[in-house]
């Protein structure tokens, strides 16, 4: 086997190094010895994208927070599916992942941070959902792995109760939390339900072609 390349590291706020390697062309973003993300398996994230899109309706202007930017897979397929009049910020967290996203992987950004509907915010999503109130039409969140996180225990006050409770606020009325899981977490739905929304758990594979391993989405409206 072909031995993958150290590329750059980065450090995540509150501890722990985050690693991009390459083998061959495809990436991988790692923490410590836990891959986060390939480039390889870009399926999930790009549903998390159209699932939320598909429950926009007619809103042609819709305003879209995506907490954790990753390998740019969710950002592209909303800026594919959205019309000019969308405004998309995306929150994260490690400035070099953005970095990393212009440099060595910019074939894979595809010029989507570019675009005049996206905006990036460097900095904890959680903080951008507590801004203010009814912000929201869609908050799509692809942080850590899903509510049972390795990355930072901060991670986990975004979908305690308290979390949730914040996100709803944060949602314009019928506004979608779409939360993507590399595995399914009953106790979370439950959580979600108890929080007030209205839940709906989807099974969708890692790979676009229907492979690789299954990961959880959920859909939870307001």
């Amino acid at each position: 086997m072909i031995p993958r390349e150290l590329i750059a590291s980065a450090q995540v706020p509150g501890g722990g190094t985050l690693s991009l390697y390459r083998r061959n062309a495809d990436f991988m973003i790692v923490l410590e010895r836990d891959e986060l993300m390939s480039s390889r398996m870009s399926g999930s994230e790009e549903a998390l994208a159209t699932l939320a899109c598909d429950r926009l309706g007619v809103n042609k202007a819709p305003r879209i927070l995506v907490g954790g930017y990753g390998m740019g897979f969710t950002l592209r397929a909303l800026l594919a599916r959205l019309g000019p009049g969308a405004r998309i910020t995306v929150a994260e967290l490690v400035p070099e992942v953005i970095d990393w996203a212009r440099g060595p992987m910019a074939h894979l950004a595809a010029g989507c941070l570019d675009d005049p509907r996206v905006t990036i915010a460097i900095g904890d999503v959680g903080e951008v959902i507590a801004a203010g109130p009814a912000q929201w039409d869609a908050m799509l969140l692809d942080v850590d792995n899903g509510p049972d996180g390795l990355t930072r225990a901060d991670n986990d006050a975004l979908y305690s109760n308290r979390g949730l409770a914040t996100a709803r606020a944060a949602l314009r009325p019928n506004g979608t939390l779409a939360i993507w899981s590399a595995a399914p977490d009953p106790a979370f739905t439950k959580r979600l339900r108890g929080a007030g929304f209205d839940v709906e758990e989807v099974k969708v594979r890692a790979r676009q072609n229907g492979k690789g391993p299954t990961h959880t989405i959920w859909l939870a409206g307001r």
